[in-house]
């Protein structure tokens, strides 16, 4: 045999071996939710779209690194081309993106597709899918499918997928156009989120009827591997993924991301090879498995926080094993919710909103900032996070009060008093008062009971407990049946609509779980969706966010500060507020 044949024989052999010696990157992390599953027209769990996020790709993603966030190309070719004063939005497909392999294409190649972006945004719209996320559509207004949905429900026929609208249509293979009756300036932002413009194959979904939560087949960075309900989740590197490459830009001040930016770029994407999701719904069992080794990065417990990282610095221990600490504000506003069409707390007469508003100074925020956040929790003075347009550092306001004095002055006023002397207040006609709050099993869950029950008591409110597991209480929220619920709303884009969206009326059962009804919030919801970001557009926003605090349908307490650390292997770890699947733009560095 020649000599270079010889060699090149050797270098193979050697190469093989290689590959074969080195073991796989894997990434262990862990959620403390359960997921329902994996189709993105269906979610609405953080879980779910986090996990979803990494399996479908949608037109635009952010900047992983740029603050505040900035959005740019996925599978798009670039940003959408706007025209029309906002109201018509042309999105170029980048060619070659291929969906990984399922038995509904046949053995052959399936190209990403205009079209897939069509199929996939018009299942929002059918009522057989049920979509939570179907406000996100409806709210911008594309043109003619609000119409086809109708037609749907009122003639009871399967939604009409063939039928084009002006609203969105595929111009040819690879280029489709978007339009609206009216200027949405922020619209492109929905389509930098897979759980809502993520892109399906048709052909995929209708080989699965009924069953699509379990079959998710996508273009994103990885696929389902083995997936045990609420308990654990595998994804394995697709490796049919070939067009994303870590190229971020972060601020020229920001010290850490330009550090990342430096070291990863011009990298593929993703560059771990498998990531481990376990399901850990407890704080102790999460924190314990970080402290040994088990997982790679973790959400710090609120509970061990001021173990981990006391008066916000790193632990000296583990500092002294390499361990890294990143902090963020998150977009997230945790709240109760009043159900607006219950009969004992809803309602817009003057003696429900007093009740709501009395109940919301009673209830002690900074004791729940103090006791069980552990001070990683900004106070709410609105339902508008930090992060988004439209949110105001300056507002202050009862939200944030607690002050019981005058929440008995309120109930006193408007008859709620205790009229048959067993030491508790009764409705103003004389039937009991008892309010019934809707948590999970956790710790958390009742820790925050326990505040809860503390603060009715002080004032002479009984208030019982409904423990239920998260999809049975969401399922439950959506159909109306909850007096109140402890939960919260997480922003999935920047964009302060995202908040005004838990008050408008069409949106009842999705976002807007209170069941809040009022024309004139209405008006100025829809006003200021049709401006660009600006001061106009931030004064109706807050002017908003008064009316909401005027009728009280949501007691928020604060917005979230999430401290994360990872192990000492772990690279390029930043958080980011809108971006679910970090776990793409990570990776590990070998064991020693």
């Amino acid at each position: 045999m020649p000599f270079r044949q010889v060699l090149v024989c050797l270098l193979l052999c050697l190469t093989a071996g290689w590959a074969l010696a080195t073991p796989p990157k894997v990434l262990r992390v862990t959620f403390q939710g359960s997921e329902s599953g994996f189709d993105p027209p269906q979610l609405s769990d953080v879980v779910s779209a986090a996990i979803v996020t990494s399996l479908f790709d949608a037109p635009l993603t952010y900047d992983y690194l740029a603050r505040p966030a900035k959005l740019k190309a996925n599978t798009a070719v670039a940003l959408p081309e706007a025209h029309d004063d906002y109201t018509r939005f042309v999105f170029r497909i980048k060619q070659g993106i291929l969906f990984t392999d399922h038995p509904a294409f046949k053995g052959k190649p399936r190209e990403l597709v205009a079209q897939d972006y069509v199929y996939s945004i018009k299942r929002y719209y059918d009522p057989a899918t049920r979509s939570p996320q179907l406000f996100q559509w409806e709210n911008v207004g594309l043109l003619g499918l609000s119409e086809l949905r109708r037609k749907a429900l009122e003639t009871r026929q399967p939604f009409d997928y063939d039928t084009e609208v002006p609203g969105l249509r595929a111009l040819d293979r690879y280029t489709f156009e978007v339009r609206v009756a009216q200027p949405a300036p922020r619209l492109p932002y929905l389509f930098a989120t897979p759980t809502i413009s993520g892109a399906v194959a048709r052909e995929v979904i209708e080989a699965h009827p009924g069953d699509t939560m379990r079959h998710p087949v996508g273009t994103g960075p990885f696929k389902l591997g083995r997936w045990v309900r609420s308990s654990r989740i595998e994804l394995e590197r697709n490796p049919l993924h070939q067009h994303s490459v870590h190229d971020e830009q972060p601020n020229p001040d920001d010290a850490a991301g330009q550090a990342i930016a430096q070291q990863m770029r011009g990298r593929r994407l993703p560059m771990v090879d498998r990531v481990e999701v376990a399901i850990i719904e407890e704080a102790q069992p999460r924190w314990l498995a970080f402290l040994n080794g088990e997982l790679d990065i973790l959400w710090v417990p609120p509970e061990f926080i001021t173990r981990a990282v006391p008066n916000n610095r790193l632990a000296p221990n583990l500092a002294k094993q390499g361990v890294q600490m990143r902090q963020i504000v998150m977009p997230i506003t945790r709240h109760v919710y009043f159900g607006m069409n219950h009969p004992m707390v809803g309602g817009m007469g003057p003696e429900r909103v007093a009740l709501r508003r009395a109940l919301g100074l009673a209830y002690d925020v900074q004791r729940e900032i103090s006791l069980v956040r552990h001070q990683q929790m900004v106070p709410a003075q609105s339902l508008m996070p930090p992060g988004v347009s439209g949110y105001n550092p300056r507002l202050r306001s009862e939200m944030g009060t607690h002050d019981p004095a005058r929440a008995k002055a309120l109930l006193d006023m408007y008859g709620y008093i205790d009229r048959n002397g067993d030491g508790w207040r009764d409705q103003p006609d004389g039937s009991p008062l008892v309010l019934e709050l809707t948590t999970e099993p956790t710790q958390l869950a009742r820790q925050l009971q326990g505040l809860w029950k503390k603060a009715m008591d002080a004032v002479n409110v009984k208030i019982e407990f409904r423990i239920g597991a998260w999809p049975e209480n969401i399922k439950a929220s959506r159909a109306g049946k909850l007096m109140m619920w402890t939960t919260g709303w997480s922003a999935a884009i920047p964009d302060g609509s995202y908040f005004m969206d838990l008050l408008y009326s069409r949106n009842h059962g999705q976002s807007n779980n209170s069941r809040f009804s009022l024309p004139a919030f209405d008006e100025l919801h829809q006003r200021q969706r049709m401006l660009p970001d600006g001061p106009e557009r931030d004064a109706l926003i807050e002017q908003g966010m008064k009316i909401a605090l005027a009728y009280m349908p949501y007691k928020a307490s604060g917005h979230d500060i999430q401290t994360w650390l990872m192990q000492p292997g772990v690279q390029g770890y930043m958080p980011h507020p809108f971006m679910r699947d970090f776990w793409r733009h990570v990776d590990l560095t070998p064991a020693p």
